[in-house]
């Protein structure tokens, strides 16, 4: 940037002064508008590990902070009075098995007395309420052995219930997807509490990737698109940037706040990024290639219509072109002037600017050493 000041001998009598003046380059090249939005890290996954059983918690492997792989063991229950359930329920299978047993012979017995017995009805050798008495026993014991076999099934039912909970007894760590470790957010009890069936233990979540939640306004929502590259920044790294990406776009605006949920994608290999950190993510909304730009200052009224004033190579005067200001991104302007107005061989008036018209006198001074 130049500073021009009128410094002369002294101004001739009908000269106008020049006006002093501070010029900046016009450049050619590539401009993007940005937004930044305030959001927050979540985990993009989290897991409960709950009990399904209820008993003392005899021990807790993990606490806040640890990894934990999948299918490692995190908690045990005390396991005496399930493993005691079990062996009640392993008898009481015997005993029901016995009773089909029994059932079963004392059903073919019954069978056979009654075959027995029509035969011998046929021939008159008995009578018929003694046949019709033989029948009532066969159908009472084809009865029995069917509560026999019910019972039996209800007891083995009970035995699998039993051994269900006793390996319930020990929680492991499961999820879905491929990640193959969590990390530990919340330890909710301590070893030896006694705990209910369904009590949480512990949270597990997943570090990487993270989610990043911003939310944008309708103006803003047109701009965004799943796979649009965004950089975050954070006040606990400052001075860094991260990439992310927008993974997804709420349907539908909150109506009381008037704006849409946006989710974004974002690699955190190192683990430095933790869920609740505070954000801004910056967008970039649009981008113009090739375009004509010059410093926001720049650009003033003349008549009602933004302009510009250019000084030539050489020129000692400035020379008013009329623009169309497009994107603006870090007090840089996009312009469209007349075709062949503009070259970045001239520069551009930023300072001194309102008190020029067209074809006004400037002065540049060399650059001070």
């Amino acid at each position: 940037m130049l500073l021009c000041s009128g410094c002369g001998d002294g101004d001739r009598a009908g000269e106008r002064r020049p006006v002093p003046v501070a010029l900046a380059a016009i450049e050619r090249g590539e401009l993007s508008a940005r937004r930044t939005l305030p959001g927050s890290l979540e985990a993009s996954s989290r897991i409960e590990v709950t009990t399904t059983v209820s008993g003392r918690l005899a021990e807790l492997a993990v606490d806040l902070g640890d990894p934990v792989q999948r299918g490692q063991v995190v908690a045990r229950l005390d396991r005496d009075e399930l493993a005691q359930a079990v062996r009640q329920a392993e008898a009481e299978v015997a005993v029901a098995e016995a009773s089909v047993t029994e059932a079963r012979l004392r059903q073919a017995q019954g069978a056979r007395d009654l075959e027995r017995g029509a035969a011998l009805q046929q021939q008159a050798a008995i009578a018929e309420a003694e046949l019709d008495a033989l029948r009532t026993t066969a159908q009472g014991r084809d009865a029995a052995l069917a509560v026999a076999e019910a019972q039996a099934t209800a007891a083995r039912a009970a035995l699998r219930a039993a051994r269900a909970r006793l390996e319930d007894a020990v929680l492991t760590a499961t999820w879905t997807g491929d990640d193959p470790q969590r990390v530990v957010a919340e330890r909710l009890v301590d070893e030896g509490s006694v705990v209910a069936a369904n009590t949480r233990l512990l949270t597990l979540v997943d570090l990487d990737p993270l989610r990043a939640v911003v939310h944008v306004t309708e103006r803003d929502l047109g701009a965004l698109a799943a796979g649009q590259p965004v950089t975050l920044r954070t006040d606990a790294w400052p001075g860094e940037t991260f990439p992310a990406r927008v993974d997804r776009i709420a349907p539908v605006f909150d109506p009381a706040s008037r704006q849409a949920r946006v989710e974004l994608a974002v690699p955190n290999p190192d683990g430095r990024l933790r869920p609740g950190l505070f954000v801004t993510a910056e967008v970039v909304t649009d981008t113009a290639k090739d375009a004509w730009i010059v410093p926001a200052d720049a650009l003033v009224r003349r008549d009602g219509q933004p302009v510009i004033f250019v000084v030539d190579p050489g020129a000692d005067a400035a020379r008013l072109v009329p623009v169309q200001p497009g994107l603006q991104d870090a007090g840089r302007v996009q312009l469209t002037p007349v075709e062949g107005a503009l070259s970045t061989e001239g520069r551009v008036v930023v300072l001194g600017q309102q008190l020029l018209g067209d074809g006004a006198a400037v002065v540049v001074p060399p650059e001070a050493p």
